[in-house]
């Protein structure tokens, strides 16, 4: 290898790393979108709400910061569900109203875009999404979003 480098002209030299970090560029993905995978359970509601019921889902966040996903509960019958802003063992306002899309199934409506406040909140793991129901009208299960 030696020998062919000492050979090769500096501006050709130049030419093949470029094209070798080029094509090595080429096959990392251009979509930074994150997933975040969500399990839903009484213990981490604020207060941990003794609930049985479970669920769990996907939500996705985009580089243009549009969010989309969906999260399915069991053992409950959810009223509504949000996603918050708040901290691992902290309440929080709500950020996005999650609509109703089936039995037991919330999904983020269409068009839906975080703030840059709300965005570096989720990047700081500082969102989760909660269901409310009626015999726990404050939120009867809970999951983290962390991306």
């Amino acid at each position: 290898m030696t020998i062919l480098l000492k050979n090769i002209r500096p501006s050709l030299f130049a030419s093949v790393v470029l094209a070798l970090l080029l094509g090595a560029c080429s096959t990392m993905s251009m979509d930074p979108s994150r997933t975040s995978k969500v399990a839903l359970d009484g213990a981490h509601e604020v207060p941990p709400s003794g609930s049985a019921a479970s669920g769990g889902g996907a939500i996705v966040v985009a580089a243009d910061k549009s969010v989309s996903g969906s999260v399915t509960t069991t053992g409950m019958q959810g009223k509504v569900a949000h996603i918050h802003e708040g901290a691992l063992g902290a309440n929080g306002p709500v950020l996005v109203s999650l609509a109703k899309s089936g039995d037991g199934t919330w999904s983020v409506p269409p068009g839906i875009r975080f703030t840059d406040a709300q965005y570096a909140s989720y990047q700081a793991g500082k969102l989760y999404i909660n269901v409310h129901s009626a015999t726990n009208p404050g939120g009867e299960i809970r999951g983290q979003l962390l991306p």
